[in-house]
């Protein structure tokens, strides 16, 4: 089988972040708008690749001012780095349906490899076409990607913390050629 290509289903695909909060608590988040487009390779996952890109300015933590603050220059700074983005550079087969997908992440034009734990959760033939679905996870430092701010508390330890878990669930639609497409470009190279 040659490679497909496939794109997210905005609707069912879900990008969650959690930190910890004064040391004890964890708040959690999500980013409402994203995009991404995937090649796979099913006879050969290995060969596969995708690049996501999730708009910033759609953080959503279900309180206004804390979203805010996340837009603002503390955090994001939706205005000036309105784009989050990933761009896989390496797919390693972990065993069953469990691989590692190594890429570079950027946030706020800093760009680090990151690599995700991700599961195959299968695909399925529906109405609408192939859907495929993915679970992804990962933990980074967000002061390596110049998420800097803090506030020192009293007690010792910090406002927010630095880990941040990332846990993504993908839908994806496979893209169907454009028959139209295609026998235009078989006219054209006759």
């Amino acid at each position: 089988m040659t490679s497909t290509t496939w794109k997210t289903d905005p609707t069912h695909t879900d990008v969650q972040f959690s930190a910890k909060h004064m040391m004890v608590t964890t708040v959690r988040g999500k980013f409402t708008d994203v995009e991404g487009t995937l090649t796979l390779d099913e006879a050969n996952p290995a060969a596969s690749s995708g690049s996501f890109t999730v708009r910033t300015a759609s953080v959503n933590t279900g309180v206004e001012q804390r979203d805010g603050h996340l837009r603002s220059g503390d955090f994001f700074d939706a205005e000036r780095y309105p784009e989050i983005t990933f761009t896989s550079t390496r797919v390693e087969a972990k065993g069953g349906n469990d691989y590692a997908v190594t890429g570079d992440l950027t946030i706020r034009d800093v760009t680090k490899p990151v690599t995700f734990d991700v599961e195959f959760l299968g695909n399925y033939d529906g109405f609408q076409g192939r859907r495929a679905g993915f679970h992804a996870t990962t933990k980074l430092n967000r002061e390596d990607f110049g998420l800097t701010w803090n506030v020192a508390l009293e007690s010792g330890g910090w406002l927010v913390g630095k880990e941040i878990k990332l846990e993504i669930d993908l839908a994806m639609d496979q893209v169907l050629p454009d028959a139209t497409t295609a026998d235009e470009a078989v006219a054209a190279s006759a």
